[in-house]
């Protein structure tokens, strides 16, 4: 996959990456159709950084919701 491109189908497979390492409940709650092309940058950041972590604590878990809710449309 190259997410060197910003399309809604790279979105859609970063949040469901995050989501799924993070094993986050309310999935529903941070869906690709929240997230614009304009945050793309932040959103790519933000998954590479959870690719390279094996593990979160719970307070590094929240920064990362967190932020991605700072990043919704």
């Amino acid at each position: 996959m190259d997410l060197s491109v910003k399309s809604a189908e790279n979105i859609q497979y970063m949040i469901d990456q995050i989501t799924t390492k993070l094993r986050m409940v309310n999935t529903g709650a941070i869906s690709s159709e929240h997230f614009s092309n304009s945050s793309y940058e932040d959103l790519k950041e933000i998954y590479e950084l959870v690719a390279r972590k094996n593990s979160f604590s719970p307070n590094e878990m929240q920064a990362i919701a967190e932020e991605l809710g700072n990043l919704r449309k």
